[in-house]
């Protein structure tokens, strides 16, 4: 009988086959979409789980291994720069080399005269988290107030809006418990093909009926099947906490997520609490 492959297994080997497709085809335009399709993950999670396990976004895994595809064809081959740069994916030799410059820091045309030059790529290491253990939870929908923001997530005044919704529960009458301050992302930064395509929606959970005002919306947040960790740290820094768990933590628990946004809840209080001790909850939708 055929061993069944653990949640952690299976990961690897999809993510195996996009790398192999990625060398097996440079010399073709890849596209991302396709990646995902090979994989099996959704888009929205894909770029997160290759980047967990792969240590670089996929863009640069792909630049990279073009790069590096290169400077062998240049070190034990006479083949002309030119068929390199076509050969690799490039449509011009000047594309390759600036791949090259900013990989190697020389051109291709001096690492071949070299041939000594060690590639400088920036990988990314796994940064050393405060994480809890993930628990499984299973949500009831959330009614919120929202303000849609677009743009770099780090550039939202995310304070100015949260003190907005609470001049509308002093408006509204809305003080209660179980209020939440929260926030919804549409994309993971790897995935945004520029600042201008991230969008998040922040938000208050509130518990008695709302009425929108202005740009502020009201809308339910779906409920479901969540694994929630809690991150301790600096806002700024939780980019390590995501890529812990979707590069370790959910695949060595078995957890598959499904296709729905995750969003995080911020416990602390900013102006009370020190950068370094600050508490958010990371929900991650799973099957």
């Amino acid at each position: 009988m055929k061993k069944r492959l653990t949640t952690q297994e299976d990961y690897m080997q999809r993510v195996n086959r996009v790398v192999e497709y990625v060398r097996d085809n440079l010399d073709c335009e890849i596209d991302i979409r396709v990646l995902a399709e090979i994989s099996a993950f959704s888009m929205f999670h894909f770029h997160r789980i290759v980047k967990g396990y792969l240590k670089e976004p996929i863009g640069a895994f792909i630049v990279r291994t073009k790069v590096e595809t290169a400077a062998k064809l240049l070190r034990y081959s006479d083949m002309a720069i030119t068929d390199i740069a076509y050969r690799v994916g490039y449509d011009a030799p000047s594309s390759l080399t600036k791949a090259f410059v900013k990989l190697y820091g020389v051109s291709p045309t001096e690492y071949r005269k070299t041939k000594n030059y060690q590639v400088m790529t920036e990988q990314c290491s796994m940064l050393e988290v405060k994480l809890s253990r993930g628990k499984v939870v299973e949500l009831e929908p959330k009614t919120v107030m929202y303000v849609s923001q677009t743009g770099n997530y780090s550039n939202v005044n995310y304070g100015d809006i949260f003190e907005r919704f609470w001049r509308e529960v002093k408006r509204q009458g809305l003080f209660s418990k179980g209020i939440e301050h929260l926030a919804l992302y549409y994309n993971s930064p790897e995935t945004a093909v520029s600042d201008e395509s991230m969008r998040c929606d922040v938000c208050l959970r509130v518990c008695k009926p709302v009425e929108p005002n202005g740009d502020i919306g009201v809308k339910t947040i779906e409920g479901g099947r969540f694994v929630v960790f809690t991150y301790i740290g600096e806002y700024n820094k939780v980019g390590g906490a995501y890529d812990k768990i979707y590069g370790e933590l959910l695949a060595q628990n078995g957890w598959e997520v499904r296709s729905n946004y995750c969003f995080e809840k911020y416990v602390s209080n900013p102006q009370k609490v020190a950068p370094e001790k600050l508490k958010t909850e990371i929900y991650i939708p799973i099957e």
